[in-house]
């Protein structure tokens, strides 16, 4: 089982190279995460954007830029559209956001011409994070894309987060549905439909898991916690993955974590017909670097 972040780079490149295209190459973070990806051996790379803006930060960083394909477009939106339209065609087997706002960014993957969303499909994010006070790596959803999953679209997500689970070597994901509170409350809809989502679990009809909620969040992370309230519980304390109720929870989650809590992560759009980057315009290059991994070790 993958433990740390460092691990998925490790295990990506068994995978072989990648050919990663990327929208709107044109920030410091995100061309030095390509570099450093490209020199762990993990993809080859594709840059969309304005080539004397690239070959400037390029020349900043003391990154070698002859080892990139780079195709000239000055807007943001053109790169997308572009990048989008190359993976369609089989030209890349991975998307990567660069200076490009994400809603511009999901745009180009769900347009109709040359989108990557599969017919009847369901787009979701999910974020692997390594978070000093936690014992493990902590896999979460949706933290940018669906703002209120319905019972279907979170059914989709516990699907997602088992498959990235699974990726990272863990054979039976432990899987969270966070509420407030770790007791069934049948007028809040989160702890509802978390119950419910759990007795599917139990059933069998969600794979090889174990799953269990409502949780609230210190239950599922804190084993001291479940013991105090006497919750018995296969997943309190311990869990691999925390299903969000909304994307107003998750999100603020994804914040603490990364602006208080000193958090890496690596995250990725799934659903998708290839594994899609989506980072934060402000994550780190190491994070940054951390999805590419985490993408190549998803890519078929």
């Amino acid at each position: 089982m993958i433990k740390k972040l460092d691990d998925i780079i490790v295990a990506a490149k068994s995978k072989g190279k990648k050919r990663l295209v990327v929208a709107y190459a044109q920030d410091s973070h995100t061309l030095e995460a390509v570099n450093d990806a490209c020199k762990e051996g993990l993809i080859e790379a594709t840059l969309l954007g304005n080539p004397e803006k690239i070959a400037e930060i390029c020349l900043e960083q003391g990154i070698d830029i002859n080892q990139f394909t780079i195709i000239p477009q000055n807007s943001d939106l053109e790169c997308v559209k572009e990048a989008v339209k190359m993976v369609s065609q089989g030209d890349g087997d991975i998307l990567m956001k660069g200076l490009v706002s994400t809603d511009n960014y999901m745009r180009g993957i769900l347009s109709k011409e040359y989108g990557l969303l599969p017919p009847k499909g369901v787009l979701s994010h999910v974020v692997v994070f390594q978070i000093p006070a936690y014992h493990k790596l902590l896999i979460v959803s949706d933290v940018a894309i669906i703002p209120y999953p319905e019972m279907n679209q979170k059914v989709a997500i516990v699907k997602y987060l088992t498959k990235v689970a699974t990726d990272l070597g863990i054979t039976t994901p432990k899987i969270a549905c966070i509420a407030p509170s770790e007791q069934l409350l049948p007028n809040i809809q989160s702890s509802a439909d978390a119950a419910i989502i759990s007795k599917m679990g139990d059933r069998g009809q969600l794979g090889d898991i174990l799953i269990d909620g409502p949780l609230a969040l210190d239950v599922a992370l804190n084993p001291e916690v479940a013991k105090i309230k006497k919750l018995k519980s296969s997943v309190a304390g311990d869990a691999d993955c925390l299903l969000f109720p909304n994307i107003d929870a998750a999100n603020v989650f994804f914040k603490a974590g990364t602006q208080l809590c000193n958090a890496e992560l690596a995250a990725m759009v799934v659903g998708t017909k290839v594994p899609c980057v989506l980072t934060s315009r402000g994550d780190s290059r190491k994070s940054k670097l951390y999805s590419i991994a985490l993408a190549v070790l998803s890519a078929k």
